[in-house]
């Protein structure tokens, strides 16, 4: 398990990471997410020791990570794939990581053969992998000491589709086997299908935390009546804020049994009412708007320039 207690990164009068606290659950894949720049990857140095919080704190298995005896065993890092060095080779790298770890040799030859490298491959230089190969040498490492916890940035970049395929399998299997994930990415589809939790931060700030399903599930609700403005009237003296949406009905956070219950005791008629469609990738551009560079707009949508005939 990772708890991550009140930790903020100030960096003079900027603040990278601001009071954030969530916790990363056996048995369960916890989704970190948030636009570039948001403070996932600060957040996740911060636990491991990599980058000293200015307040704060953070524990593996209940203890602080530099107090961890022999941390590569509790807790599987990858933060940055192509962060290896470019000289040494595959097969170098890992038995470093294994003689480091006080493994025995077979390990080496275990792992590899677990993210599919290839015995040519494992013996070629780092500097000569694609992405792709540099993430699966990262999930190598992060693994080899059989850890209960991984905490992964950005797994599947640069993994082609059958890779993303395995990625998602892997991390799947590892926490129905009672293991920890704590997994960044921008692959919001990929999230989607295998967290478990959410934890999504903007402006270094949690603004949305817990179980996939329950988020997911509350994204809302689109009420319609021939009288629209009663409907609006029932809702607000019940407490509950609406919207006009896009289609011409009411859009409201909640739920559509308790959209029509307000209805039906204020005498308002409902033409429909349905949940509002969606899913992680809606949520996310609706909780960190604020924070995203692209703007869709008018005056930023691409112009096509006119060619003469």
């Amino acid at each position: 398990m990772i708890t991550i207690d009140s930790l903020t990164k100030k960096y003079g009068r900027t603040t990278v990471v601001d009071d954030v606290s969530f916790v990363a659950r056996p048995g369960r894949v916890t989704g970190f997410l948030g636009p570039n720049g948001a403070g996932k990857s600060t957040t996740m140095r911060m636990v491991v020791g990599l980058t000293k919080p200015t307040s704060g704190s953070s524990t593996v298995t209940g203890r602080p990570f530099a107090e961890l005896p022999n941390p590569g065993r509790e807790i599987g890092v990858m933060l940055d794939a192509s962060a290896q060095h470019a000289g040494r080779t595959g097969r170098e790298i890992l038995t470093i990581v294994q003689q480091m770890l006080g493994l025995p040799g077979r390990r080496v030859e275990e792992m590899l053969d677990l993210v599919s490298l290839t015995p040519a491959e494992a013996d070629r230089r780092v500097g000569n992998y694609s992405l792709g190969m540099r993430q699966r040498l990262g999930i190598a490492t992060a693994l080899i000491g059989n850890p209960g916890i991984l905490m992964l940035d950005e797994p599947a970049n640069g993994l082609d589709p059958a890779g993303i395929r395995w990625m998602r399998d892997l991390l799947r299997d590892f926490a129905d086997r009672g293991g920890t994930v704590l997994l960044s990415s921008h692959l919001l589809r990929e999230v989607e299908v295998i967290a478990d939790d959410i934890v999504m931060i903007g402006h270094g700030r949690v603004v949305c935390e817990g179980a996939k399903s329950d988020l997911v599930r509350s994204l809302g609700t689109v009420a319609r009546a021939d009288d629209l403005a009663a409907l609006r009237r029932a809702l607000h003296a019940a407490d509950i804020a609406t919207t006009v949406s896009d289609e011409g009905g009411v859009a409201t956070s909640a739920e559509p049994g308790l959209v029509g219950h307000v209805a039906f005791a204020a005498g308002v008629a409902l033409t429909e009412l349905r949940t509002t469609e969606g899913g992680l990738e809606d949520m996310f551009l609706e909780l960190t708007a604020d924070t995203q560079r692209e703007v869709t707009h008018p005056q930023k949508k691409l112009r096509r320039e006119r060619t003469a005939a």
